[in-house]
């Protein structure tokens, strides 16, 4: 490890902790963020109801509370404001714009990416119309376009945090992990300390690509400080289920995961319950936690946000129900194309037996570059099935490599055990 980097994160994370220690002192009466933006956008309505800024503004800081809670009811109380909004000033820029926010958080991206280009046509000098549509292309698959996109957000606005966080994520998923971090490195320098939700996200995702590079240590710190920062956040607590799993802190990551699933109760962290009790021994506990799982993942499984490709590992990994995995898989296809929908539809395919088309959809996947553990492992896997054993020890030698210290570390060296024993005799 670079020790220079370190020594950059570590005085990072001294400075957020002690941001941190001030928001525990004063959380009796704190106000996040949100809360804040919602109390003033209140107060100016009622001192000008006529005034659709003052709606956009509630609405918006609806939109933000959302995120601070993982409380998707928010943006239905959002949408309520935007109505009002457009018939105060029908099709104002704002307005659009943040129903195209809300479009992307309730992971309705088809409806997302109409409407985003859409902004960018209307007012292509518009930086978060374009951070918008980068992140609708990246959920939908179109990568081509959402690097188009985020340059050009970056081109008009060099230092914006919006271009930044964005072009941070493609380069995440190019599998420049180094340029993603000092991008997001470049985001957090520029956002404001009172804004501790916003900073706490950096952090987490600083935290989230230490993890990708195999420093679960690393990332422990980033995230001890995102919750100093915001007590509770749902975000860095799914993260720090990761760290601690990646440390083998099993009987750790079963309390974390609980806190994870009070701050945030959705079927997908249910699923991360399910799994954490398995690797921690506790089985009667994980077959509860994934029945209840699956019983609220299936019941939102023909919505937009929904729990499909959690189903599907569930149904492979799990449940031994391979023909249920497949069928979630390509349902949950057909809405969108992007990597991570690829690669479970892969894993589902070779579930089923039918390793050439989970070999194509596994390329597809990789294809862009993303440098994940868990990609390269189901990669090897397939390949092994494939019979391909010597491009089974390359991806599985590139899990290892790439983290050596993460959830299938241990699965792919027994993987590559198997197909170097293999080669060795061919």
């Amino acid at each position: 490890m670079n020790s220079t980097r370190f020594i950059t994160l570590k005085m990072l994370a001294l400075c957020v902790f002690s941001h941190g220690l001030c928001f525990a002192e004063t959380s009796a009466t704190f106000r996040t963020p949100a809360e804040e933006k919602i109390a003033a956008a209140k107060k100016a309505i009622e001192q000008k109801p006529q005034s659709a800024d003052a709606q956009n503004a509630l609405a918006m800081a609806l939109t933000r509370r959302a995120r601070e809670t993982s409380d998707p009811s928010y943006y239905d109380q959002a949408g309520e404001v935007l109505k009002e909004s457009l018939k105060l000033a029908p099709d104002n820029f704002e307005a659009r714009r943040i129903e195209t926010w809300i479009a992307l958080g309730k992971h309705e991206f088809s409806r997302a990416l109409d409407l985003a280009r859409a902004l960018s046509k209307s007012r292509p000098d518009d930086v978060l119309a374009y951070a918008l549509l980068t992140d609708a292309c990246v959920e939908t698959g179109n990568y081509d376009e959402a690097e188009k996109a985020a340059q050009w957000a970056l081109d008009m606005r060099p230092g914006e945090i919006s271009g930044l966080t964005r072009a941070a994520y493609l380069r995440e998923l190019f599998g420049d992990i180094q340029g993603s971090v000092d991008l997001m490195q470049s985001a957090y320098n520029k956002t404001a300390p009172s804004e501790v939700e916003d900073r706490a996200w950096i952090l987490t995702q600083f935290a989230h690509l230490q993890l990708l590079s195999g420093k679960p240590d690393v990332a422990e710190l980033a995230l001890t400080d995102a919750l100093k920062l915001f007590p509770g956040y749902h975000y860095a607590l799914g993260n720090m289920v990761k760290v601690r799993t990646a440390q083998k802190r099993y009987d750790d990551a079963v309390t974390v995961a609980r806190d994870f699933i009070q701050a945030a109760p959705h079927p997908e962290n249910l699923f991360v319950l399910g799994e954490t009790l398995t690797r921690a021994g506790k089985s009667d506990e994980s077959k509860s936690a994934f029945a209840d799982f699956e019983a609220k993942a299936l019941a939102e499984s023909e919505g937009t946000d929904n729990a499909n490709r959690e189903l599907v590992f569930y149904y492979v990994n799990h449940a031994d129900k391979p023909a249920d995995a497949l069928r979630i898989a390509k349902s949950e296809l057909a809405r969108r194309q992007d990597i991570f929908t690829r690669e479970a539809y892969a894993w589902a395919l070779q579930a089923n037996g039918e390793i050439k088309e989970a070999r194509e959809e596994m390329e597809k996947a990789l294809v862009i570059g993303i440098r994940d553990p868990l990609f390269f492992y189901h990669a090897g896997i397939i390949a092994q099935k494939n019979g391909d054993h010597q491009q089974a020890v390359k991806y599985l030698q590139e899990s290892l490599k790439q983290a050596e210290r993460s959830e299938v570390c241990d699965l792919a060296s027994t993987a590559l055990e198997q197909s170097q024993s293999i080669t060795g005799k061919q």
